[in-house]
């Protein structure tokens, strides 16, 4: 399950990277502001078409568990958060900062996740994970370096590490609900934020100019925004916000490499001097291993599950075969024990600092 996730996380990485390059052909004929809101909407309406199309077609069966009424506030900060502020802060503060500095510092995204999970949210994270997250964090930073570009610290610089704060926020918050239907959570933050962005752009006076572009930016948002953030939250249930987001900072150097297979540019200076270091700092992510005698506490929840040593529960009626994922409300008794496991949705419990420093990661 494990392995699956880090798969997701670095398929929802190369999704989004892969949106860059075509993005940039679309700024041609876009506003930023307004190619964001497509973004953003196509993924909403790509994934609200399929729910739709499944509902239709296909039998409901609970595999996915409804948000309720306490996830609510999850939800909405996150949109306001990753989907509204975020972005309208980048597009004002890209105005003032150059595009070398504002690349170097959209790298923050992952440490300002690993920063807010750690600090804010008590998710354990090791030695390792802050090791990887400095690797990629440089390979991007090796990547996205341009020996021209007006190297000042400015106002504009600082509303890009806002922005990326505010991302970093969306992503900690996105994990509360992670075990919920993901398909449900995109919809409504893809819908919220793309709607917005577009009111936004009209207010400013910046209307479609190429409805062919539009809809392409639909489609793409659809695929590497959509599909994306589909795969990044299922990783979240399994890895947690900061290797979740750690994987993700790949995005740029996948991003790079489709650019240069699909417009056959050769590759620059910079991305072969990046692709070893990025590779490090994938290879300590995958070789992580964290284990420790803990204690789950009871709680009564709900998400997608199979019957397990974390699910043994007797079903009061005829479900499915325990054997498939299902998903209903069931209580979770108080128990102890010791194997490998990441701080997904079972495993979130505090580490004291003796515990810490006898069980760090391999």
């Amino acid at each position: 399950m494990r392995t699956r996730a880090q798969l997701y996380a670095l398929l929802a990485a190369g999704l989004f990277g892969a949106s860059a390059p075509f993005a940039k052909l679309l700024l041609r004929n876009l506003h930023p502001l307004q190619l964001a809101g497509l973004l953003y909407l196509g993924s909403g309406l790509g994934l609200l078409f399929f729910r739709l199309s499944q509902s239709l077609f296909t039998r409901e069966d609970r595999r996915q568990a409804p948000l309720r009424k306490a996830d609510v506030g999850w939800l909405v900060g996150a949109v306001i958060c990753g989907g509204l502020l975020a972005p309208v802060v980048l597009m004002y503060s890209l105005s003032n900062t150059s595009a070398a500095v504002a690349s170097l510092l959209l790298n923050f995204e992952a440490v300002s996740t690993t920063l807010i999970a750690a600090i804010v949210f008590r998710e354990q994270t090791g030695r390792r994970v802050w090791l990887a997250v400095a690797v990629i964090t440089v390979a991007c930073a090796i990547l996205t370096f341009e020996r021209s570009g007006a190297w000042r610290l400015s106002l504009g610089s600082l509303g890009v590490v806002i922005a990326c704060f505010l991302w970093g926020i969306d992503n900690n918050l996105t994990r509360h609900i992670s075990a919920k239907d993901p398909v449900v959570i995109v919809i409504i933050k893809g819908l919220g934020a793309g709607s917005f962005a577009l009111i936004f752009s009209f207010a400013i006076g910046s209307g479609i100019t190429s409805y062919p572009s539009a809809f392409l930016a639909l489609l793409l948002g659809c695929l590497s925004y959509g599909i994306s953030l589909l795969l990044f939250i299922l990783a979240l249930r399994d890895l947690g916000a900061s290797r979740t987001s750690a994987f993700f900072g790949t995005a740029p150097f996948l991003g790079a490499l489709v650019s240069f297979i699909t417009f056959r540019y050769l590759p620059s200076r910079q991305f072969l001097i990046s692709v070893p270091v990025m590779l490090l700092g994938t290879f300590l992510l995958l070789r992580e291993s964290h284990r420790h005698l803990h204690l789950h506490a009871g709680v009564l929840h709900d998400h997608p599950h199979t019957h397990d040593e974390h699910h043994d529960h007797v079903h009061d009626e005829i479900v499915q075969p325990f054997s498939k994922k299902h998903s209903h409300a069931h209580e979770h008794e108080r128990l102890e024990h010791e194997h490998e496991h990441a701080p997904d949705i079972h495993h979130r419990h505090e580490h004291t600092p003796d515990t810490h420093h006898k069980h760090e990661h391999d």
